[in-house]
């Protein structure tokens, strides 16, 4: 077995010369505000995979056969725009072979730097956020790269769509467009699901999928840095996610904040869980 590898693969399927799948695991938290220990989260994801079965029942398949590589984690001390750089050449290079780069956070300021590599590859790209925060500050406690600050940088590159958004500044409202933002509290009100449709039809083609795991309900995933209270459900999230890999390419995406908690593996095996059935879904034949 692979002890440092998602899932815990055996050679065959994490050769990282053949695999459609490239993990990227960046230890950083230099800009969270609220609890600190998003650095320990891509650890923590990784080794909770190794219990997970490889077999999804929803989607009926394996997503590990067209193979899942865990490159070693990108490590990086202070300025997070220098992150960004590094990270937007790693994701780059990916790209550029044609396979699917997977972030694993860290802070939510990893994400700038793979999407903006992303932009760059898929002219058209659109970005779907699926959080609790706006994260649309200008700059935030000196810098622009801050982890306030991602979905503003995001939609420098492209069109952003909100989902289960409830908690925001009074002054990122007036630059928010309230046809392409999902409250959670609205969403938790319609059963029908028809909020999913309107969702998919504000994206264009292809997708950067960003998950910020405060989207979820902190009952669900108690371990993030900033956790808000009437988040959504695994059902809400993991339906989305399937509308979104029927109806759009998605060609990178990323999962944050998650703040292991010691003594308490919930949140860590739920956010790996994600990791996967996100796989399965964007990548079933």
């Amino acid at each position: 077995m692979n002890p440092g590898a998602f899932l815990d693969l055996t050679a065959e399927f994490s050769d990282p010369l053949r695999s459609k799948v490239v993990i990227v695991p960046v230890p950083y938290d230099e800009t969270s505000t609220f609890a600190k220990g998003a650095d320990r989260g891509p650890q923590a994801l990784i080794e909770a995979s190794a219990a997970l079965e490889d077999y999804d029942i929803e989607t009926g398949w394996e997503p590990h056969v067209v193979g899942i590589t865990t490159r070693p984690p990108l490590r990086h001390q202070g300025n997070p725009g220098d992150l960004a750089d590094r990270l937007e050449a790693e994701i780059a290079e990916i790209l550029a072979e044609d396979r699917l780069p997977v972030v694993l956070g860290g802070d939510h300021s990893v994400s700038i730097g793979a999407m903006r590599a992303a932009a760059s590859h898929d002219p058209g790209l659109s970005f779907l956020q699926i959080d609790a925060h706006a994260d649309t500050r200008e700059t935030y406690e000196g810098s622009p790269y801050n982890h306030a600050c991602v979905m503003a940088r995001a939609r420098e590159l492209g069109p952003i769509s909100q989902v289960g958004i409830r908690s925001l500044d009074r002054s990122e409202l007036d630059t928010l467009d309230p046809q392409r933002v999902w409250y959670a509290h609205e969403i938790l009100r319609d059963p029908r699901r028809g909020w999913i449709d309107d969702v998919i039809a504000s994206l264009s083609n292809p997708v950067y999928l960003t998950i910020d795991l405060d989207a979820f309900d902190p009952s669900l995933i108690p371990g993030t840095g900033t956790p808000e209270p009437g988040g959504l459900g695994w059902h809400d999230v993991i339906q989305l996610i399937d509308a979104l890999a029927s109806a759009r390419d998605v060609v990178a995406f990323d999962v944050v904040e998650l703040c292991p908690i010691p003594g308490h593996r919930t949140s860590e095996f739920t956010a790996a869980k994600l990791v996967h059935r996100t796989l399965a879904a964007v990548l079933q034949p």
